[in-house]
């Protein structure tokens, strides 16, 4: 199908300064919210912000698209008309919406605004695009869900109305945002931008004896082979399908992240009008890289699609933390190698090292993110070329005082000042231009032999999910990488709450229904009324607020 224009990265914004980055490394859009109806409860956006980061982009020839998606509950409806008009004072290139109702409101109070339809819709077929295509919608944002080749029918059968697709980004491990899980064990409204994220957690099997007492069954060499855990659905009365779990329990539910680089001249070629990438929770370092390597793989295909080759681009994705990639619905069936039932690491081979604050007439000054030692070697990720530019460096000068050491710790937020001397390699007169403030630095990062084989794991998943490696391989491997995880997941704590009550921080979040139905937070939920939108209160006030 011809395409009537290029097709654009849209990036998160979680805060100003991520708004930055994606920007200076290639979104042609971003998407952001406030956090109290922008289903991003750890979203740093004030409407201050949103201003901000409205009149940056636009200076530089990019849209924003602002969130209202969340589904609402009678509280939020007051604050609506007040959001609506700042909306239309700010003058987004679009709102995105997902409630019905909320749809209407805006339709009738700001009929200028141009409405996108949220993928908590959960749009799957063309019928459903029709649908708001006629209610006025300008833009509709598929489900994660749809495959390929439903895409390419809702496509050719809804060729007036702007489509958006998913590329990137974690996935839900059930049907996006419906989650019972977190409700159930956390309290927290999923459709409310407060999921806990229950699916990412371990979960063990216990053992009921007959006098009625529960028992935990450690897994051992003596006893592993005199036990089988198996589970039997009703209608499939014979059919014993096993619960597998070891000493660092089990995580059946842990989705992959989302990664369609190995299929994004699909979606080119057949015009979808944006390729959205998930993250508005994620670091400046996920933000810019991965702009990155989407905006230089979507100019190599329309340069040359015919020869398109998406590995170099998969290889600086796999630098950015992730829990293994997978095509999800892609190819219209999720396999199992869409999950990670081993462990739910998020990792890579890289980690973030510092970040370029200022450029001086002859050095940078970067603000370091994780320790670094004499001898690491910096990578220097350009938002426009597209070599690396490397520096191996024996010490480091203290921006501040001028004191030279061998080691940074990243703790205290260092700033260190690296004289362009050091490059001796490279053109001096054009550093400042390649490397701007806000560009990345990243160096490779210490793994554990366990993590090495997690991600040559998931590596090898990719390429069966692509139908370019033999099952048998990524069983050995797989088998080999069980054998040798030792109880490192077992000693680890989780750093939140996770239970009910006692998990409540008090800050208002919107999907938190603790907050919003005990009695302890009245005072709490009063004060909140008074404040800004997308104002939250801050943790040290919570004591102060509850009743008794």
């Amino acid at each position: 199908m011809p395409k009537k224009h290029r097709s654009e990265l849209l990036m998160p914004a979680g805060s100003l300064e991520k708004l930055k980055a994606a920007i200076l490394y290639g979104a042609d859009a971003v998407y952001m919210g406030t956090p109290d109806l922008s289903l991003r409860v750890k979203s740093k956006m004030t409407l201050e912000d949103v201003v901000e980061g409205i009149r940056y982009a636009h200076e530089r020839g990019k849209k924003v698209y602002l969130t209202l998606n969340l589904f609402s509950h009678n509280r939020d409806i007051d604050k609506l008309p007040d959001y609506v008009e700042t909306v239309r004072r700010v003058k987004p290139d679009g709102l995105i919406i997902a409630d019905p109702g909320v749809f209407t409101f805006v339709k009738q109070v700001a009929p200028e605004l141009k409405l996108h339809i949220s993928t908590q819709a959960n749009i799957c077929s063309w019928q459903s695009v029709k649908f708001w295509q006629d209610l006025g919608a300008e833009l509709c944002v598929l489900a994660r869900e749809v495959s390929f080749e439903e895409l390419r029918e809702i496509r050719r059968k809804c060729p007036d109305i702007r489509l958006e697709s998913f590329v990137h980004g974690s996935m839900c491990m059930t049907y996006s945002g419906r989650c019972l899980l977190s409700n159930f064990m956390s309290e927290r409204g999923a459709n409310q931008g407060a999921c806990a994220n229950s699916c990412r957690w371990k979960y063990k099997v216990h053992m009921k004896l007959k006098d009625g007492t529960l028992k935990e069954l450690p897994l051992s060499e003596e006893n592993l082979e005199l036990f089988e855990f198996l589970l039997e659905e009703e209608c499939r009365p014979g059919e014993l399908m096993p619960i597998i779990e070891d000493e660092r329990g089990s995580y059946i539910l842990n989705s992959k992240d989302l990664n369609l680089m190995p299929r994004l001249d699909q979606l080119l070629a057949i015009g979808i009008d944006s390729l959205k990438v998930e993250g508005r929770g994620k670091s400046i370092y996920y933000a810019a890289l991965t702009a990155r390597a989407y905006r230089m793989a979507i100019d190599d295909w329309y340069k040359d699609p015919e020869n398109f080759d998406p590995a170099p681009w998969m290889a600086e994705l796999n630098t950015i933390p992730n829990r293994g990639y997978t095509l999800a619905f892609h190819e219209g069936r999720l396999s199992n190698y869409g999950h990670a039932y081993e462990m739910n690491w998020n990792f890579a081979s890289h980690e973030y090292a510092g970040i370029v604050r200022a450029v001086e007439e002859d050095a940078f000054i970067i603000e370091v993110k994780n320790k670094l030692v004499a001898g690491d070697v910096l990578e220097f990720i350009s938002p426009t070329r597209r070599d690396i530019m490397l520096l191996r460096i024996y010490e480091f000068i203290d921006a501040k005082s001028g004191h030279v050491g061998e080691v940074v710790h990243a703790g205290e937020k260092p700033v260190i000042r690296l004289p362009f001397a050091l490059f001796d390699r490279e053109d001096n007169r054009k550093l400042a231009a390649d490397f701007p403030p806000l560009s990345i630095i990243r160096k490779e990062k210490a793994l554990t032999d366990e993590q090495w084989k997690q991600i040559r794991l998931d590596v090898e998943a990719g390429k069966m999910e692509l139908g370019k490696q033999s099952d048998r391989r990524y069983q050995d491997k797989k088998e080999a990488l069980i054998a040798e995880l030792d109880d490192v997941q077992k000693k680890r704590t989780p750093k939140t709450r996770r239970i009910g009550l006692e998990g409540c921080c008090g800050k208002g979040c919107n999907g938190c229904l603790v907050f919003w139905n005990d009695d302890k937070y009245a005072k709490a939920r009063a004060l909140l009324a008074k404040r800004k939108q997308g104002e939250m209160l801050e943790r040290n006030m919570r004591e102060d607020l509850i009743e008794g």
